[in-house]
Formats: C-alpha cells, sequence, structure tokens
C-alpha cells in the first residue's frame, strides 16, 4: 500500500472508489449550554451512539461539486491537495482538501477508502499527512463534515482527536434529522 499525490492520471479510477457507508448506528447529537474554558458562553456537544433501526447500506457516489473540485485540483487550475491510496498501482483511497488560508484552515473536501480496503488504517494515515501539510502550512486547524448516519466516519474523528465543534441543522431540511442525518462539524487543532 503507498500513499502518494494523486495525478490527473487517476481522475477516473477516484471517481470510481466505492465509497458506499454501512453501519448499523448513528450518532444522535446532545447540545449542552455551558462556559467554555475561557468562561466564555457556549455550547457543548455530545455523540450518543444509538442502534439504527435497520442496517444502514447507503451508496456514497462521488457527488458533482466534488468531481469537480477534484478535476479542478488534479489539472492544476485551483490549489489544493489531493492524496491517493494505491494498492497494485490501483488507486483504493482518497483525500480531498483546499487550504482556506483566510480562516486558517484546511477544510477536507471528500474521505474514501474503498470497501474491500477499510479498517486496514489508510484513512487514518492519509489524515496524519494532510495533518503535517496543514502544518507546514501554518494553518491553525483543520475541517471536515460528516453525517450523523456514517458512524464508521465520526467514530475514526473521535479516535484520531478531533474536536465535535456543531452540527448545521440548516444544509439539510428539518426532515434528516428524523432521518438520522444531519451534518456535524469537526475541528482538529493543529498545535
Amino acid at each position: 500500500m503507498t500513499i502518494r499525490p494523486a495525478t490527473a492520471a487517476d481522475l477516473v479510477d477516484l471517481q470510481e472508489i466505492d465509497g458506499t457507508i454501512e453501519s448499523l448506528q448513528y450518532a444522535h447529537v446532545e447540545q449542552a449550554a455551558g462556559d467554555d474554558a475561557a468562561g466564555a458562553p457556549g455550547a457543548t456537544w455530545t455523540l450518543v451512539w444509538r442502534p439504527t433501526r435497520e442496517k444502514l447500506i447507503l451508496p456514497a457516489a462521488m457527488d458533482d461539486d466534488t468531481s469537480f473540485s477534484l478535476r479542478q485540483i488534479l489539472s492544476g487550475a485551483d490549489d489544493g491537495i489531493a492524496l491517493t491510496a494505491e494498492h497494485d498501482e490501483t488507486p483504493v483511497g482518497l483525500l480531498l482538501a483546499q487550504a482556506d488560508t483566510r480562516r486558517g484552515v484546511m477544510s477536507i473536501l471528500d474521505l474514501r477508502v474503498d470497501y474491500d480496503y477499510r479498517r486496514q488504517g489508510i484513512a487514518t494515515v492519509m489524515l496524519f499527512q494532510l495533518i503535517e501539510k496543514a502544518k507546514d502550512a501554518e494553518l491553525r486547524a483543520a475541517y471536515i463534515t460528516t453525517r450523523t448516519n456514517n458512524a464508521p466516519a465520526a467514530r475514526l474523528l473521535e479516535k484520531l482527536g478531533w474536536e465535535l465543534s456543531g452540527i448545521d441543522t440548516k444544509r439539510h431540511d428539518n426532515h434528516d434529522l428524523v432521518k438520522e442525518s444531519a451534518t456535524l462539524l469537526w475541528y482538529y487543532v493543529i498545535k
């Protein structure tokens, strides 16, 4: 297994990575009002893992916006980072990110590992490599969003020390909350 910068020659294979989400749990978000460490008013977010009504199998094909960003970054038209995990000369993982220097944040646009290659540490290594690139660029944090019904991604981020900073209830309609699929906002503070 090799992790390397993606190239334009990888484009078709990267778009075909099977990003299917499979889970028996979802993250129920509980918010509590309180003060932060400096005494300023704020909120804390806690994830409570609950079983899904039935096993979740959700195809996660690359959407048009992500596909466009990937093409732009690989062609050099936009700045960004595209890392691929390669097995036997075939891409099996992708991490796509762009620096938002105005905010001092590395925004992860997509992270996916082919279904057959999961639980081998590929996403973990790609995230660590991205954090190093963000440090080199002197950014203050990395940022990613997940959905509450993508328990494998949320659990990985929790395990790696990413902080849940909130929930976006406006990105999708309120019916999504009932369907257990609201958007979670995650940050990794770079020191």
